[in-house]
């Protein structure tokens, strides 16, 4: 079997690059906007490729996809009528990408209501931008992704797309258990529907290096006074969740050893939460709807 070593990252060297690829993102975002409107605002999200990210297809009178070949520095336009056209990832401003993105698709037929509104995208280059960072950018996107799937498919509840948000540049899956949040409109399925969030990105402001975090939607008032093992630790500066650094990742060569099934959840810290008595329901969501109902509202799943 092929594998897929998830690569050691530096938080200093990966930063231009990372801070481009987040410009590029956003530009491909706001492309994918305009799809059909879908709840917690699905259609504005990316998709994971094998290579990097990718708007999926678009339907807009011509079919088309935007992608970031993050692997070989690449970006591509396609349509369905079989035109194309791709340039180089190499620190451009990303203006430069929107402006080209535009006219090809306006060329190729798009219609105007379904081109995004002028965005200020950055409008400096990234003269730091490194073709070998993205590279190893891309295969740690790819392992996420991988386990991300394979945690995913373990859920029996409903869970969104594995999906990359351009704002924030996040690779984040959610699980909606199916509760509704007492006292919300429970038409309104932004705020009305109970939630757990698993995620990704490779850095931000608040915490300047790769990092995985949990949140939960409504957040229980005893979640975060338990106690993490490791190296994971309760947030409450930013948001609230539990975060572990991508850094105490094993190096393993196969994600699916790294730390066995989940490795969304990189270590047994992130969902051992210290909630009922035996964990092992929690970690992998097996066990009964009540067992895994215990994770967002802080209740003992032995108690009848």
């Amino acid at each position: 079997m092929t594998t897929q070593p998830f690569p050691v990252l530096d938080p200093l060297a990966l930063a231009a690059t990372r801070d481009a690829l987040h410009a590029y993102a956003r530009v491909l975002g706001g492309w994918a906007a305009k799809r059909a409107p879908r709840k917690h605002w699905w259609q504005g999200s990316l998709r994971p490729s094998l290579n990097g990210l990718t708007t999926g297809v678009i339907h807009a009178g011509v079919d088309f996809e935007v992608e970031l070949d993050v692997r070989q520095s690449l970006w591509l336009a396609r349509t369905s009528g079989g035109e194309q056209l791709s340039g180089g990832l190499h620190g451009q401003p990303a203006t430069e990408l929107a402006s080209h993105v535009r006219r090809f698709l306006g060329a190729a037929g798009v219609a105007d209501d379904s081109m995004p509104e002028d965005h200020a995208h950055a409008a400096e280059p990234f003269t730091d931008y490194s073709a070998e960072q993205a590279i190893l950018l891309a295969r740690a996107w790819s392992g996420v992704s991988a386990a991300m799937e394979t945690f995913r498919a373990g859920i029996r509840e409903e869970t969104s797309p594995i999906q990359l948000w351009p704002h924030h540049f996040d690779l984040s899956m959610v699980w909606l258990p199916g509760d509704k949040v007492p006292g919300q409109d429970p038409e309104n399925a932004e705020y009305a529907d109970r939630q757990m969030n698993f995620g990704f990105t490779l850095g931000d402001a608040g915490i300047p290096e790769p990092y995985f975090y949990v949140t939960a939607y409504p957040l229980p008032a005893a979640l975060p006074g338990l106690p993490l093992p490791g190296a994971a630790t309760w947030r409450t500066e930013g948001f609230n969740g539990a975060v572990l650094p991508y850094r105490s990742l094993p190096q393993q060569a196969d994600p699916e050893d790294a730390t066995g099934p989940g490795i969304l959840l990189p270590t047994d810290d992130l969902v051992s939460l210290g909630i009922g008595g035996d964990l092992d329901p929690y970690l992998h969501l097996r066990g009964t709807a009540k067992e895994r109902r215990a994770l967002t509202e802080s209740i003992d799943p032995t108690d009848d």
